[in-house]
């Protein structure tokens, strides 16, 4: 359900591998274009093109099904899911694709007891309809809300594998929080700053935008009881989050190495480019209440401010109206504008460092 960057890839990967797979999508130009072509996936390797069928909507009486894959969006998850709800076989199970904590909302739908969760480890993007690029390598994390283990993770497991490395977590909630806290950064500032994360993570002033949010995030998460994993190929959000010190300081020894993290991140994902961006150019709603709009109505029921990740919803939401059009300059003006709030709600008060006389400089 869902052929977006990484549905599409994932359905072709499925197809190619004769699965018996019904894909489904609700733009037609999309269904039209793999009817004409086939997928067409663009890789480091370079491209291939895979025939196959995608429908505009779920075939009358299509029988049942083992897994249903949800790679919508997470505005479009729990619709998709009802959809398909009656064509899932007793004892399978729904498969969520999404950034962002969606499986407590499926669950909603079907039940906890066949929802599965998928975490995504590397990068696609659909530049055209039917056609995707891979933008980076890697596989998946699956598991369950409550950490047990399942039975249909070895099928799951089968049916992904060719497509990326697939790991098994029994702490679910963990590494999903681990995962929207470095989507909360990387596309929600990417949509900001309109541009590929390699461009943006040359600035200081966005590694340093970066790191607050995924610290705001890391702070919600410990609040909430949430023991943080780290997602594998990614960011280890224990060591990158910002200490008081860090914060305050003139620049330390410590925060010069998450900013090299960063750097490292920006020159390995150089090609990523934020995929609610691309929504929103597509006219389709951006899912910032489900990054960083989650982590802002977490901290509203724990009292704890986040000021960053709120005025991110809020610029975002401006995009979205057309009221801002994305640029490294809006993403300076909300470097700018959050100072006040963000050291505001650090331990030490507003305190202006070094770095942050020199990126206002920038």
């Amino acid at each position: 359900m869902g052929c977006g960057g990484i549905g599409g890839i994932i359905a072709c990967g499925l197809v190619e591998r004769g699965v018996d797979a019904t894909v489904v999508t609700h733009n037609p130009a999309i269904a039209d274009a793999i009817a004409r072509r086939g997928f067409v996936v663009r890789e480091a390797q370079g491209y291939r093109i895979v025939p196959g069928r995608a429908h505009a909507a779920l075939p009358e009486a299509p029988g049942l099904f083992d897994f249903v894959f949800l790679t919508t969006q997470p505005p479009q998850v729990v619709a998709a899911a009802r959809t398909a709800a009656p064509h899932l076989r007793p004892g399978g199970a729904m498969v969520c694709f999404q950034n962002g904590l969606c499986e407590p909302y499926v669950e909603e739908v079907v039940g906890p007891e066949q929802v599965l969760g998928a975490i995504v480890v590397w990068g696609g993007a659909m530049t055209e309809p039917g056609t995707y690029d891979r933008t980076s390598a890697g596989g998946f994390v699956i598991g369950r809300q409550d950490g047990r283990d399942d039975g249909r993770f070895a099928a799951l497991r089968a049916l992904l594998t060719p497509i990326g490395p697939v790991e098994v977590t029994r702490n679910l909630c963990g590494a999903r929080w681990s995962k929207l806290a470095i989507n909360c950064a990387i596309s929600s500032l990417g949509t900001i700053g309109g541009e590929r994360l390699g461009e943006l993570m040359r600035h200081r002033f966005a590694r340093r935008l970066g790191l607050e949010v995924m610290t705001e995030a890391v702070v919600v998460a410990r609040q909430c009881g949430v023991q943080l994993e780290k997602v594998s190929g990614t960011l280890d959000l224990q060591r990158i989050a910002l200490t008081p010190a860090d914060v305050n300081g003139p620049g330390s020894p410590s925060l010069l190495a998450k900013h090299a993290v960063l750097l490292a991140v920006g020159a390995k994902y150089r090609r990523l480019r934020s995929s609610m961006l691309v929504n929103i150019e597509r006219g389709r709603e951006p899912a910032i209440d489900f990054l960083n709009g989650e982590v802002v109505r977490r901290a509203r029921e724990l009292g704890i401010p986040v000021p960053l990740n709120r005025r991110v919803q809020e610029y975002i939401g401006a995009i979205w109206r057309r009221e801002q059009q994305p640029s490294v300059r809006l993403l300076r003006q909300l470097y700018a504008d959050s100072r006040a709030e963000v050291y505001a709600a650090t331990a030490g008060g507003y305190r202006p460092s070094a770095e942050d006389r020199a990126s206002s400089a920038l």
